[in-house]
Parts: structure tokens; sequence; C-alpha cells
């Protein structure tokens, strides 16, 4: 077997399913953008946006406890692609930053995987909706390539934030 079989082997090992070129649907990317207020019901079911929900159906989605504004935490929302870069990125942190340990308990603990319903919607673990101050609406907020999940009064006050900050981050884009 030459390196390219050799290579097959190793993808199948791992699970990994490739398409030849002539198999493969052409999937454009999802962004997530806008904004979006939604109810949440009595089971903590928040609706997905159409056009942000995966093609695929069952495919996990990651919510994490985003605990890094002033304004309180949100709830972060990540593809598969995203958190397996996020996982890599973390990964890839030499073992003697201290930072590494942190962020892969923090993230282990302060994270679940969850899936689209029929109708869909996911439905918001209680201990991380509780941390992020979502009861009865939430904000859905696009970031492109993943989404936060808000208490609308926080996001209120973030927004503000941002506006003050968005000048001098649009210069970037000259």
């Amino acid at each position: 077997m030459g390196n390219n079989g050799a290579l097959w082997v190793i993808l199948a090992i791992l699970g990994i399913t490739v398409n030849k070129m002539s198999d493969a649907k052409s999937v454009p990317p999802t962004y997530y953008n806008s904004c979006f207020r939604h109810g949440i019901d009595e089971k903590r079911r928040v609706q997905i946006p159409a056009k942000w929900r995966p093609e695929d159906e069952g495919t996990e989605l990651t919510i994490i406890l985003w605990p890094k504004h002033n304004a309180g935490a949100c709830l972060r929302v990540l593809p598969p692609a995203k958190m397996a870069k996020l996982v890599a990125d973390i990964e890839a942190l030499p073992n003697s930053d201290p930072n590494k340990s942190v962020l892969r308990r923090r993230i282990g603990s302060k994270s679940a995987q969850v899936t689209l319903d029929k109708a869909g919607r996911i439905c918001l673990p209680e201990d991380m909706a509780r941390a992020a101050g979502i009861k009865d609406e939430a904000m859905l907020v696009g970031l492109l390539t993943s989404f936060e999940i808000w208490n609308p009064a926080r996001y209120e006050t973030v927004e503000a934030a941002d506006e003050v900050h968005t000048p001098k981050a649009f210069e970037f884009m000259e």
C-alpha cells in the first residue's frame, strides 16, 4: 500500500469520511448574523433562526458559559468546526502555560453539547441559563462564525459598550 493508501486507512480508523470531488456536494458556510429576540419556554427551549440551523440533522452544537464581558456571562454557541478549532488552539498552548489547564477545566466543566429538536429549538442547560441570567426571553446575537445567547438587559449594556468602540474597531477594516 502506498502513502496514499495509508492515509485512507488512518482516516478510516479516525472515523473521518472524505468524499471524492465528484461525490461531494458544495455546502455553503453558515454565517451567524443579525440579532433575534425569542421567548424561552418552561423547559428552557429557545428557537434557533432557520438560517442558523445545521444542515445535518443531529449535529451537535456546543454551548459554553462565556464569562468574558463586564455586563455578565452569556452563552456562546459553537458549531462543530469552531469547537474543534477552540480545542486545538487550547491543546496547542504549551503545557507550562497555566492558562491551558484553566481553559481546559473551565470550558470542559462549563459547556454542554445540544442538538436541535424537530421544531428547531435547543434546550439551555438549567445551570448555564441561570448563570447567564436567561429566564423568559433571550437575545441571540450573531458573531459571524458562532453566536451568543444573552439576557436581553445584559445585551443592552453590551450593545452600548460596543457602540462606543465601533468607530475604532472599524478602522481595521480599511
